[in-house]
């Protein structure tokens, strides 16, 4: 009986340090996409380039390419994300792996036009030495503006 309630105190401990540490987890990355935005609206290309993996993927209306090209892009103004309206925040945690989604207003100068567009957006993240890297950020354009 003793190592029945034992037992049951543990798992229940360890299901409440669990749930504590993804929601933990929930807010980091929550918080991390928000600065990226940030960031990304106040060309903050030094910032965003400790973000992103080396390996990661950026997935635009008008092309697909990797880190350097993407930081290339915001330091020189090609795209500047000048601001990012959340409307809705979605996020799943998978082991070392966050996938999040946003949906979003994005108001974006592009070349030399200004444009407001509505996207969801899907950010993906990987745990590496501690610190959470974004992997994929992938632009898909909605059909209606919010």
């Amino acid at each position: 009986m003793k190592k029945s309630i034992l037992g049951l105190l543990i798992i229940l401990l360890s299901a409440q340090f669990s749930l504590a540490q993804d929601s933990k987890t929930v807010q980091e990355i929550k918080e991390l996409s928000k600065s990226k935005w940030q960031w990304m609206a106040d060309k903050n290309a030094d910032s965003l380039a400790v973000l992103f993996h080396d390996k990661a993927k950026f997935v635009h209306m008008g092309g697909t390419w990797g880190k350097d090209r993407e930081i290339d892009i915001i330091r020189n103004g090609f795209i500047h994300y000048k601001k990012a309206d959340i409307h809705e925040v979605m996020l799943e945690v998978i082991g070392n792996t966050a996938i999040l989604w946003n949906r979003i207003t994005l108001l974006a100068v592009v070349g030399s036009n200004e444009v407001t567009t509505p996207f969801m957006v899907t950010e993906v993240y990987v745990k590496e030495n501690e610190a959470w890297k974004l992997a994929d950020l992938t632009f898909s354009k909605l059909l209606s503006r919010d």
